[in-house]
């Protein structure tokens, strides 16, 4: 029942935002709407107000505003072609077009800036609770500072840039303020000796680990790939993993981290399991990530799990800070997986159908409001983003035709343009049927 409604409430939002995009800058162009449809297919119900017939459809997967006198090409077009009227779309002009095919892609990637905001000033601003904790050293990368400084495991930063007692969240209030090139000057205790230490993270891949992994929580075995060497090994979905080479392990980017500092070398893995500790010996092997990315595996996927959250009140300044903030790099991170699927170092295969989509709407009405929101602050990101793809049939494909129209200053033929916009819909087609494959088969218990 959570996944079903989930789905809807999530899908359903998003939709309306998207669509009301396109409304709202058509109508400001002079543009008259007859439908405004949240679904496609047959009319269930709905009220018309004005010349505008608002309506639900029978297929709850996507929705479309049609426009009088919309180019006979589009598919959502209807069967009434342009007249020459004032209000109809074809009269007005290209950049006008333009910039309501733009509309509805662009609120997608600012409605969650307002959610965000609204959930920040209602409820609070959620935060992991670990950030009220010391700022105790627990796990560092490879390429620490610190730990090319001396700075061990168990060693409490005792004074950060000049602040004493610095929490976990003292770093996150730091990092937000850009770390790469930086340099940080901090006082150590270690076992009851203090020094000072001045560390740069010139150098780093990935600044932002310059005090090393946060304790985000324990990693939990969700399930085991049977061709990597943790099945063979003996690692077992419900597992926890204590330690690598009898290095506690607190967070899952420290794990990782862990069986890449290995270097294919065998290690010992200590799982807590029904209360006890279990070692097993794993000699990682070379393989590719969800990302494209080659580095050494073992063949575990953890279980989606969070840290423990604690709720803090913040300004509306701070709530509108942080929720642009948020969202940017959401965007950013959005923008870099879709440029890792063009040039073919992501595969496909990690894309989710509406399998997923639902299944991850369900979880998240599960976990409570926050994760409701966050995901679909997330989801309308990527709607926003793969809607501007120069696709046929997507927002960004009609924008690059009304592009090419406006430099050649005259229209492409009708065939052309159904010719356009079918070779877009057999590719979304056999796309959605790929992806539609994989959710299935990735959701069957007896998937290897």
């Amino acid at each position: 029942m959570n996944t079903v409604f989930g789905f809807i409430l999530v899908l359903g939002v998003l939709i309306l935002v998207h669509e009301w995009g396109h409304f709202i800058v058509a109508r400001l162009f002079g543009v008259r709407v007859d439908v405004f449809s949240i679904g496609f297919g047959p009319r269930l119900f709905g009220v018309k107000r004005g010349a505008t017939d608002y309506r639900i459809s029978a297929v709850p997967l996507g929705g479309y505003v049609r426009m009088a006198g919309q180019d006979l090409s589009e598919i959502d077009s209807g069967n009434q072609a342009p007249t020459g009227a004032t209000d109809e779309l074809m009269s007005k002009k290209r950049w006008q077009r333009a910039l309501i095919s733009l509309a509805g892609p662009t609120i997608n990637l600012v409605f969650p800036i307002f959610l965000l905001t609204g959930y920040f000033i209602v409820k609070g601003q959620p935060y992991p609770k670990y950030e009220d904790k010391p700022l105790v050293i627990d796990s560092l990368p490879r390429d620490s500072p610190l730990a090319s400084a001396g700075v061990a495991r168990g060693d409490r930063i005792v004074s950060l840039e000049g602040k004493t007692n610095p929490t976990w969240g003292t770093v996150e209030t730091l990092l937000e303020q850009g770390a790469a090139g930086k340099t940080y000057h901090l006082v150590v205790d270690h076992q009851g000796t203090t020094r000072s230490v001045s560390v740069s993270t010139t150098g780093m891949p990935s600044p932002e680990l310059v005090f090393g992994y946060p304790p985000e929580g324990p990693v939990v075995v969700n399930d085991v790939d049977p061709s990597l060497p943790a099945k063979a090994a003996g690692v077992k979905p419900g597992d926890l993993m204590d330690s690598v080479n009898g290095v506690h392990m607190d967070s899952w980017p420290a794990f990782v981290d862990a069986i890449q500092q290995a270097g294919g070398k065998p290690i010992t893995l200590t799982v807590r399991r029904n209360g006890e500790l279990v070692k097993l010996q794993i000699t990682p092997q070379r393989g590719k990530n969800e990302l494209g990315e080659t580095m050494w595996m073992i063949g575990i996927h953890r279980a989606e799990t969070k840290p423990e959250m604690a709720i803090r009140k913040v300004s509306v300044t701070q709530a509108v800070t942080q929720s642009g903030r948020s969202t940017w790099q959401d965007t950013l991170m959005v923008v870099d997986v879709v440029g890792r699927l063009v040039s073919g170092k992501t595969s496909p295969k990690q894309l989710q159908s509406v399998i997923g989509i639902a299944a991850m709407a369900g979880k998240a009405v599960e976990a409570g409001s926050y994760v409701v929101v966050r995901f679909m602050a997330g989801l309308s990101i990527n709607l926003g983003v793969l809607n501007l793809l120069p696709i046929p049939i997507l927002d960004g494909g009609n924008i690059l035709l009304l592009s090419l129209e406006g430099i050649r200053r005259r229209d492409f033929s009708l065939a052309f343009k159904e010719r356009f916009i079918q070779v877009g819909l057999v590719f979304l087609l056999i796309l959605f049927a790929y992806v539609m494959y994989n959710d299935v088969m990735r959701h069957l218990p007896f998937r290897s």
